[in-house]
């Protein structure tokens, strides 16, 4: 059975799979929903499907922090209430916003481009070698390990500076909020937790503007919904298997993972010129 722009229900399958897994990974989601129908000669299911299954990673989202959830909105109702910032966790609201104000800015204005120019497999290759080697020497030289009641508003502000430049298949949102903590000394759980915090905004903007697009052209199809799902459960995966890895270890598999995928998709796209 085929669903949007023809995806088959196996074919939705995989990617919510690979949408889920890579999408809280520092490895760059968008980078391996584009190539992997390129490398698999499959129909691009173009960004509206995409956005879509980012309909999973925040249902993941939502169910694996809801505790979280429950506090920032109890934190929300207490400054609407007081009108000022006192508590750990209100502060951590106000940070959030703040980091999240930069992506959704870099995601209105350059949409046009996320859809094409972006999406070319040799800049992707790119961007995933060259945010592995940054990633990699950040992680190794940073040497303060805050927690996240240590961060300032300017600080927040500098990570949310960072996830801009997400919007470039192969950058990574994960990738470029986690290096940017690590640089600013937050240690490597805490730069984790923030980063997956922070993108909840932004998943939920992209996932809800291109879903109703997404279910006309495929309408409420079956592949759509295995995407969607197999995304949701492949993305509580990643989020908890990626907090407990690296309260033990360091982010270089990562970026090891990047070179080694980039270098591929280059020699890739040269021996298919």
């Amino acid at each position: 059975m085929n669903g949007p722009h023809g995806v088959t229900v196996v074919q939705a399958l995989i990617l919510g799979i690979i949408q889920g897994l890579s999408e809280f990974l520092p490895i760059s989601s968008s980078a391996h929903l584009t190539l992997a129908p390129w490398i698999m000669r499959w129909d691009d299911p173009g960004l509206s499907f995409d956005a879509a299954l980012h309909f999973g990673t925040l249902l993941a989202l939502v169910w694996f922090f809801r505790q979280e959830w429950i506090t920032l909105a109890g934190a929300l109702g207490t400054i609407l209430r007081r009108r000022r910032i006192e508590t750990e966790s209100e502060r951590r609201l106000v940070w959030l916003v703040i980091a999240t104000l930069p992506g959704a800015v870099a995601g209105v204005l350059l949409q046009k481009h996320a859809d094409t120019v972006f999406r070319a497999p040799a800049l992707i290759a790119a961007m995933l070698m060259v945010m592995g080697v940054l990633l990699w020497m950040v992680d190794r030289l940073a040497r303060r390990e805050r927690g996240l009641e240590s961060m300032r508003w300017t600080e927040a502000l500098a990570i949310g500076l960072a996830q801009m430049f997400a919007i470039i298949p192969g950058v990574s949102r994960a990738g470029s909020t986690i290096t940017a903590g690590r640089a600013l000394g937050l240690s490597r759980e805490a730069a984790a937790v923030f980063s997956f915090l922070m993108s909840l905004p932004i998943i939920a903007g992209a996932a809800l503007h291109e879903m109703p697009r997404a279910v006309r052209e495929g309408g409420s199809s079956l592949p759509l919904v295995i995407g969607v799902l197999a995304s949701a459960i492949s993305g509580c995966l990643s989020i908890g298997v990626l907090l407990k890895y690296v309260a033990r270890h360091s982010y270089g598999v990562f970026a090891l993972y990047r070179l080694i995928v980039g270098g591929a998709v280059l020699a890739l796209v040269v021996w298919r010129a």
